[in-house]
């Protein structure tokens, strides 16, 4: 009986002694997490441990004759109207930007929106839509030309009259650009500055922004992507939504861990007839829900990202381009 007895004893010691362990292991991994937490938040000023920035490029209308379509590899003969290829196009004024706009207000993320001064003449209520709901408006030049073969002067008036352009049918006066392809000169950076803008994008260098000096004066680069890119991926090498997908889930996985150590940005772009289809809006919504799982992860505006590093001491300035911009 006293055998009995002391061996209910034991158990129950044990139990309570097993109880304890677990809790100090809760409390112990709680710790840890706090720690992670508060570690990450001296990278970023707002103490994200990664931040994702959306990019919604709205060109419908501002293409020229013979831009690029899924009927490009049997273009017409010069003069004859595309009329497929345009269709495409105007998908992105009809369906795809107001697709998108649906699913940011759903979540409560403001993007940035670089927009095609021609594209905002053709369809300006499509601007003023992406305006009205909290979205950055950026500029993407007047029309889709190059900028690298056109003297300072020439480049300098194709970056305002799109400025110009969109601000008049928006009210709002953008601050950062996107040179068409990315394709800037070697002026690009001065004809911004001159202009007052605060950030550009043409720049694949970094998963962090940082700042450039142009004429001695801070200038701020927000790295762009070509990897999370869909006219890279969808409408260049034919990749399927899943594969988009899982493209955004292996790169934010990575981003994110190395969050907790430095400061890390994600950038992803859409363009409006192809970013904007049902398939990749699907897509999207279940990385929305998947970066929702962690802790720290904030959506930014660009323009807002901007203001943030421009003056703070933690962000890296890189002069690569010095000799072009002084």
């Amino acid at each position: 009986m006293n055998y009995i007895k002391q061996s209910v004893l034991l158990l129950a010691s044990t139990m309570v002694l097993m109880s304890f362990s677990d809790h100090d292991k809760d409390k112990r991994a709680k710790k840890d997490q706090h720690e992670t937490q508060t570690s990450a938040k001296k990278y970023w000023p707002n103490g994200a441990q990664l931040v994702i920035s959306v990019s919604m490029q709205f060109e419908t209308g501002g293409q020229p004759e013979g831009a690029e379509s899924p009927f490009s590899g049997t273009p017409l003969p010069k003069g004859q109207p595309d009329l497929p290829a345009e269709s495409w196009y105007r998908y992105g004024g009809n369906e795809g930007i107001y697709r998108m706009l649906d699913l940011w207000k759903k979540y409560d993320i403001k993007v940035t929106s670089h927009v095609v001064g021609t594209a905002a003449e053709k369809y300006p209520e499509v601007a003023k839509a992406i305006a009205n709901g909290g979205h950055e408006i950026a500029a993407h030049g007047i029309a889709w030309d190059n900028q690298w073969n056109k003297s300072y002067a020439d480049e300098l008036n194709f970056v305002k009259q799109g400025v110009d352009v969109v601000e008049k049918i928006t009210g709002k006066k953008a601050v950062g650009y996107n040179a068409n392809w990315l394709r800037r000169g070697p002026n690009t950076l001065k004809v911004l500055q001159e202009l007052g803008f605060l950030y550009h994008i043409d720049d694949l260098s970094h998963d962090e922004p940082f700042i450039t000096k142009v004429k001695g004066k801070n200038f701020v680069v927000i790295p762009y992507t070509l990897r999370n890119n869909d006219i890279v991926n969808i409408e260049g090498k034919h990749w399927s939504p899943d594969q988009f997908l899982n493209q955004l889930k292996f790169e934010f996985d990575r981003l994110y861990e190395e969050g907790a150590s430095k400061r890390r940005m994600m950038s992803i772009s859409f363009h409006d007839r192809i970013g904007g289809t049902p398939a990749m809006m699907h897509a999207m919504e279940e990385f929305i829900k998947y970066t929702k799982e962690k802790q720290g992860v904030v959506f930014m505006r660009k323009d807002d990202i901007a203001k943030m590093v421009m003056n703070d001491p933690d962000t890296p300035v890189d002069n690569s381009e010095e000799k072009f911009n002084k």
